[in-house]
């Protein structure tokens, strides 16, 4: 019934509770914030990684 209330998966629910079992709520809500944090660090590197392949592209004449 839950689940379907919340239009997830049985084993994602699983999940969810293995993972956040035990925690109280301002460890879930750091553990939010650590996870956005995280996510734009990945977006910035991958944004890096981008332009240091085009800049060594455009070094070596591949364009």
């Amino acid at each position: 019934m839950r689940v379907a209330r919340l239009a997830s998966t049985e084993p994602t629910c699983c999940r969810w509770k293995n993972q956040y079992r035990g925690m109280d709520l301002p460890c879930v809500k750091w553990m939010k914030v650590l996870s956005q944090e995280n996510a734009v660090l990945k977006r910035l590197l991958a944004e890096a990684e981008l332009e240091k392949a085009a800049l060594r592209e455009l070094v070596e004449g591949n364009f």
